[in-house]
């Protein structure tokens, strides 16, 4: 080391060389974060369908050791148009009746208001293949099939799904849209008359 340099001088010289960094660090905008990845309208309609548990009635179900499970093969397509229904007891089902009762699958559902089956979600001519997003958003607004047709009966939530934003129920529309279609036609509902035993 040269003579004329002190040890305490070199120590200051350092120090102020990192402190002129650290000024300089600071002075620089901090980057941007990175933007989170949104999901597509199709992985967000999945995304609500499933919290929505639309498969629970809409999906037919295979049965095997630890209870029913979706048959993935015939998702969300509704009621089995084939499947024949349990015999109602007598005076299950009527005005001050309590609850109601389901098939095993869950497609079919019998109450005070007669019987209901869960339609075909999928893009199929039986299904909402001629529906525009539009169309399930009314749906889902005034409880009407199709938006101007019968009522949609029990248990369908269309009232809670119905608070969903625009946005939301066009996503919902754009995954039952991405779907393979499935033909099936449920059945249409059965008034209580109908639904009673003979």
């Amino acid at each position: 080391m040269p003579s004329n340099i002190r040890p305490a001088s070199l120590v200051r010289t350092a120090l102020l060389g990192i402190a002129a960094a650290g000024v300089a660090a600071c002075s620089r905008p901090a980057p941007a974060p990175a933007p989170v990845a949104q999901p597509s309208p199709v992985e967000r309609g999945a995304f609500l369908v499933n919290l929505g548990g639309c498969n629970d009635c809409h999906s037919p179900k295979l049965f095997g050791p630890n209870g029913p499970s979706v048959d993935k093969a015939r998702l969300l397509s509704g009621h089995p148009a084939d499947e024949k229904l349990p015999a109602i007891p007598a005076g299950a089902i009527g005005p001050g009746q309590w609850g109601g009762l389901v098939t095993g699958g869950l497609t079919a559902w019998a109450g005070p208001w007669g019987v209901s089956f869960a339609v075909n979600l999928t893009p199929d001519e039986t299904g909402l293949g001629s529906w525009t997003a539009e169309t399930f958003i009314q749906a889902m607004r005034t409880g009407k099939h199709a938006g101007v047709g019968r009522p949609i009966l029990p248990p369908m939530p269309w009232q809670s799904l119905g608070q969903l934003s625009d946005d939301d129920l066009r996503a919902m529309f754009a995954y039952l849209h991405s779907l393979p279609p499935v033909h099936n036609q449920a059945p249409a509902p059965l008034p209580p008359a109908s639904a009673a035993p003979g």
